[in-house]
Formats: structure tokens, C-alpha cells, sequence
């Protein structure tokens, strides 16, 4: 019996080395096998370009979305070696587009540095994909295999002769492992690359979509070249926020042997954007790379302020968080050897790293201060103002903490609760207006769904210091309702959400403008103040249909202009149509039955695919400047029917 043990073991264990675990397992390898896990397949292809261009050997990339939804990436790098590796005794790039781990990330002469999973990258990709293509132009000749599976179909083989080098690769992703989502988002893509052009200036990149056309007639495409980088990625990100300075503060170099870039401007706003990469990865978690700016922020900002007597007559001390208010920068290094925490590369980890932003950070402020007295001053006094609204904001965080903790007694008096203990099971509606809620608590199941009446449009978060923002009673409601905690004076952006009293959390406005714009403030309120919650995935948005169309005995609702069109044509003559213009229009059993019974409703959850665009958009969409709001809210909100 300990024999046939042993085989078990020895058998699992090389199992787990191969392309199989990767199709058995994917979310280990790619996060998800959702949007997210979709999309990463063709981060994984293009980092192996950036690779190359960051080594210095390749200037242009190109995606292009094809019509049957495969994807096609082309780089005018040096291309994939196709001799025979010794050791394996096939072709190289059938290793590297077959072997787990395999690739010349690993060869410090051939890449200093490198993004990417865990050295898991193309193969990965290969292994889940229904069918892929490699060709490599290279040595003055074309080669070319094919897989399926992250399996090789043939040996590699010569098909041309090519004056050029660099590498294709066009993959099909498996229906059979993304069942739900094998669609790709043009935007979603198009966002990555133009962050990837800011990230690795001088480097050409393009997308194009096969799928659509642009109003000329031809392939919808796009072009992302940056000759500042991360310069102009700020202003991108900071373009509908008003600026208190001239300039953007930059500083490019090494340190103690490790690159780093930053850029950063303060604005009129009261958030703190700080955005942080390593070798071209987003990392959301931050790490000794974000410690070590903040760090040499503080210090510099601190010394400097101090020196110059304009703190003498505060009576308490500045602390971290008022010298990133209204902050908005970006941290990106590279790493020869990064250590990250956790297998989806978010927590830098490397000690050494730290010094070397704090002592960049602290070069590149100092000379920035000392040439620029107006802008130093107006930091300042920024910075004194931050803290006055923190001492503030204090007292207006204390009185929420005190209610958040109390017991059922406690809670907002507007909630009406559910029975279920186990928040696992509960979920609470945040409903517009009162006549809305009222419907709301006669249609809910009572045993896990709670409702929370809002009044109105609840405080633009975006345009308000923190101190009114919990100062506000809606928004003390949704604290104490939630049963969340929010952080101390000396760390304001901590959220407990260990006591969080329900897993989904709904928001259910009326199906227009107006609805969509209160649906906007809400997300906004929960991306700057509880982004746990979606990051999450707590966070949802209701869809109450707009129609209901009937016939006699026969009745169908309509979710938009199209649906409710279908149905009349498919009744036929004499159909009444009802517009629903809110929630409080529809009695109770109809909207259980349309919005709020588990078993019919469809609920969106809010996912952040992008960190930095979610806080651009919020951004535009929550600023002083209109017309761009209300445009977008236009094009994007889901079921609107705007009245003249």
C-alpha cells in the first residue's frame, strides 16, 4: 500500500508541473476566469514585447482584435529563438510556448528586467487557448507553429523568407474555460496599452478592432506613443482637476542600481491618487516602493515647511496625510530580481527598493522647492489646510465610530432590517428617495434583505473635504448601516470591513438620467471612501426595467427601447405601454419581481478592471466641469431614455 502511495504522490507532484494544471486550474495562473482573467491573456503576450522593448530591441507593437474575437500581437523585436535547446531537444520557442517557466526572463543577460506572472506568461496562454499561432521572423527566415491546448500540432517549421525580425502570436481563448465571458473589451485593452505607452515612453503601441467600424468606414484603431512618459501620463490622469502648481514634478534616474520614475502635481481636490508599478505591473497594494515615496515625501515636505515658518503658528502637528491631499503621483521602478507578496504580483516586497525612491523622491522635491518659491508656498498652504480639515474631520469620524459600533439599537432609524444574522446571506438596498424605499419594504423577503432609503442625490464626495463628507447624514446612514469602520487620525483611508453586516450591497435607482446620476455619487462615495467593498466584490447595481407592456392576460417588461419595441410587434395591435419614470411607480410585487426576487433580477456587480481610469472617470464625472459629465452619462447610462 506505502508503494502505490508513493507512485500517487511522485505522479500528482509531476502533474502539477504541467500544462494540464494550468487548464485544471486557471484562476491560479490568471486570477479568474472571468472578464479580468480574459483580458490578462493578452497582458501576458504583450509583456513579453515590452520585455523586449525595455531591453532595447523592439520600438513598435501592435494588437488587433480579429473578427472571430482571437487576438493577434506582433512586435518588431529580436523574436523567439527557434534553434534546438539541448536540453529538450525541441525547437525553442515550442519550449517557451509549452513549458511552464520557461523563457529568457530568466537569463539576466537577456532581460535585466521583466513584468509578467511568474514566469508562467505565454505558455499560460497557450494552455488556454482553443488554438494559438506563433511566427517569428527571424535570421532572415519566417517560422511558424501551431498548438492547441498548449499543445504543439506539428514541429516548428521554415514558411518564407523575411527581411525583418520580431514575433507574432494570434490565440483563440478556450470557450470550454471562459464559459461566461469570452468576449474582449475594446476599451479594457485600449486602456492598458496607452498606460503602457506612458509607462515605457518612445515605444509605439496600436490597437485594432476588426469588430467595429469608426464613422469612416474602416477598423476602429488607435495609435499610443509618449515622448515624456510620466509627465504626460499625470496630466492624463489629472485633466479635469485644477492644478495649484505650473508645472508636474519629475525625476528619472537610478539609485543604488534601481531605476525609478515618478511624477507628481497637487491639485484643488481632497483625495490622495497615488498610482505605483514595478517592471510595467500595477501594483494595487503598493509595497516598499510606495513606502519609501511616501517617506521621502513627508521628510522633505515636512523640512521644508518647517524652515520656512509658515507652521509656526499651527498648534498641532502636520501629519503623513496632509501632505497628500489633493496629491495625485505616479512611482514606477524597475526591479532586476522583485520579490512580490502573493501570486498576483500587488505587494512589492524588496527592502532596497525603498531607500532608493525615498532618496529620488527627496532629490527631485528639494531642487523642485527651491525653484519654485510660489508653488512651494501654495504646497504649504495646502498642506496647513489639510490638516485644520483633518482635526475637523476628526471629531465628525469619531461620532460615526461611536454609532458604527453600537448595537442593533443603534442603527440608522430609516433602515428597515432583515432577520438573517449571517451577513454572508444578507443584503441591503440603498434605495432613492423615500417613496421608492417605502415600495421597496413592502416587496423585499424580510428574512434577508434590508432596506435604506436615501434622500436624494447624497453629497458629491469628490468636490468635499473630508470633515463634511462625514459630517453628512446620508452618509453617516450608510456607515452605521453597514456596521464598517473607518480609520484612525493617523490613518484615514483604513476601512474595516470585518464587521461589514451585509455581502451585497445594492444600489436601486430609477432607470434615467437622474437615477444614473445618484447611482454615479454613490460609486463615487464607496470607489474614494469604501474601495474594499468593491474591490470585493460587495458592491452592485439594481436594473429596474423602464417598460411594462400588456395585451390582456399577457404582460412582459422591457428593459429598453429595443425590448419593449420586440414585444409590441410580437403582441401585436392594441398593446398599452407603461413607462416607468421611478421605482415608486411600481407597486410592490412588481418590483420584487422585476428587481429585487434572486431568482429573475440581474444584478451588475461594480468590478474596477483599471484602477487608474476608475479614478479619471470618477473624476471627470464628479469635478466642476459639466458638459463632460453629462455627456458621459449620456453615452453610458444603461437604460436611459433622456426626455426633451
Amino acid at each position: 500500500m506505502s508503494e502505490n502511495q508513493a507512485k500517487y504522490s511522485a505522479d500528482s507532484i509531476q502533474a502539477l508541473e504541467g500544462m494540464e494544471h494550468v487548464r485544471m486550474r486557471p484562476s491560479m495562473y490568471i486570477g479568474d476566469v472571468g472578464s479580468r482573467g480574459l483580458h490578462h491573456l493578452v497582458y501576458e503576450v504583450v509583456d513579453n514585447s515590452i520585455d523586449e522593448a525595455m531591453a532595447g530591441h523592439c520600438d513598435k507593437i501592435s494588437v488587433t482584435i480579429n473578427e472571430d474575437n482571437s487576438v493577434t500581437t506582433e512586435d518588431n523585436g529580436r523574436g523567439i529563438p527557434v534553434g534546438i535547446h539541448k536540453k529538450e531537444g525541441v525547437s525553442a520557442l515550442e519550449v517557451v510556448m509549452t513549458k511552464i517557466g520557461a523563457g529568457g526572463k530568466f537569463d539576466k543577460d537577456s532581460y535585466k528586467v521583466s513584468g509578467g506572472l511568474h514566469g508562467v506568461g505565454v505558455s499560460c496562454v497557450n494552455a488556454l487557448s482553443e488554438k494559438l499561432v506563433a511566427t517569428v521572423h527571424r535570421d532572415g527566415k519566417i517560422w511558424e507553429q501551431e498548438y492547441s491546448q498548449g499543445k504543439s500540432l506539428e514541429p516548428v517549421k521554415e514558411v518564407g523568407k523575411s527581411d525583418k525580425t520580431g514575433t507574432i502570436v494570434t490565440f483563440l481563448p478556450d470557450k470550454t474555460i471562459f464559459q461566461d465571458i469570452n468576449t474582449y473589451s475594446y476599451d479594457i485593452l485600449a486602456n492598458r496599452l496607452r498606460e503602457l505607452s506612458f509607462l515605457n515612453k518612445g515605444i509605439t503601441i496600436t490597437i485594432t478592432d476588426k469588430r467595429n467600424k469608426d464613422k469612416d468606414g474602416n477598423d476602429v484603431h488607435e495609435e499610443f506613443y509618449s515622448k515624456d512618459g510620466l509627465v504626460e501620463f499625470i496630466k492624463f490622469l489629472d485633466d479635469t482637476r485644477e492644478p495649484i502648481m505650473k508645472d508636474v514634478i519629475a525625476f528619472e534616474g537610478e539609485k543604488n542600481g534601481v531605476p525609478v520614475e515618478v511624477a507628481m502635481v497637487y491639485n484643488t481636490s481632497y483625495s490622495e491618487n497615488l498610482h505605483s508599478y514595478v517592471n510595467n505591473i500595477n501594483t494595487h497594494e503598493g509595497g516598499t516602493h510606495l513606502s519609501g515615496f511616501r517617506r521621502g515625501l513627508t521628510h522633505t515636505l515636512k523640512k521644508y515647511s518647517e524652515s520656512s515658518g509658515m507652521l509656526d503658528k499651527l498648534k498641532f502637528d502636520i501629519s503623513g496625510d496632509d501632505f497628500r491631499e489633493g496629491l495625485t503621483a505616479i512611482i514606477s521602478v524597475k526591479v532586476a530580481e522583485p520579490q512580490f507578496e502573493g501570486q498576483t504580483k500587488t505587494k512589492l516586497g524588496n527592502k532596497e527598493v525603498s531607500a532608493s525612491v525615498s532618496q529620488a523622491v527627496s532629490e527631485m522635491l528639494r531642487d523642485y522647492l527651491e525653484e519654485h518659491p510660489d508653488d512651494a508656498k501654495t504646497i504649504v498652504q495646502k498642506v496647513i489646510l489639510a490638516a485644520q480639515a483633518r482635526h475637523a474631520a476628526q471629531k465628525a469620524r469619531e461620532m460615526v465610530q461611536r454609532k458604527s459600533v453600537m448595537s442593533i439599537g443603534g442603527l440608522p432609524g430609516k433602515l428597515s432590517d432583515c432577520s438573517e444574522q449571517d451577513p454572508a446571506k444578507c443584503e441591503v438596498f440603498l434605495v432613492e428617495g423615500d417613496s421608492a424605499g417605502g415600495t421597496a419594504k413592502q416587496g423585499r423577503d424580510r428574512a434577508f434583505q434590508a432596506i435604506l432609503p436615501l434622500r436624494g442625490k447624497i453629497l458629491n464626495v469628490e468636490k468635499a473635504m473630508q470633515h463634511k463628507v462625514f459630517e453628512n447624514e446620508e452618509i453617516r446612514n450608510i456607515f452605521t448601516a453597514l456596521g464598517v469602520t473607518i480609520g484612525t487620525e493617523e490613518d484615514s483611508k483604513a476601512l474595516n470591513i470585518e464587521k461589514l453586516r451585509y455581502h451585497k450591497v445594492v444600489i436601486m435607482c430609477d432607470a434615467d438620467i437622474d437615477g444614473s446620476h445618484i447611482s454615479t455619487l454613490i460609486l463615487t462615495f464607496f470607489f474614494r471612501y469604501m474601495r474594499e467593498l468593491v474591490e470585493n466584490g460587495h458592491v452592485f447595481i439594481a436594473t429596474p426595467p423602464l417598460y411594462l407592456v400588456k395585451k390582456g392576460a399577457k404582460k412582459e417588461y422591457a428593459w429598453n427601447n429595443d425590448q419593449r419595441d420586440s414585444i409590441m410587434m410580437k403582441f401585436g395591435d392594441g398593446c398599452k405601454v407603461q413607462r416607468y419614470k421611478g421605482l415608486g411607480e411600481m407597486n410592490a410585487a412588481q418590483l420584487w419581481e422585476t428587481t429585487m426576487n434572486p431568482e429573475f433580477r440581474t444584478l451588475r456587480r461594480v468590478d474596477i478592471e483599471n484602477g487608474i481610469e476608475a479614478d479619471r472617470i470618477f473624476s471627470m464625472l464628479m469635478g466642476d466641469d459639466v458638459p463632460p459629465r453629462r455627456e458621459f452619462i449620456e453615452n453610458n447610462a444603461i437604460y436611459a431614455n433622456i426626455d426633451a
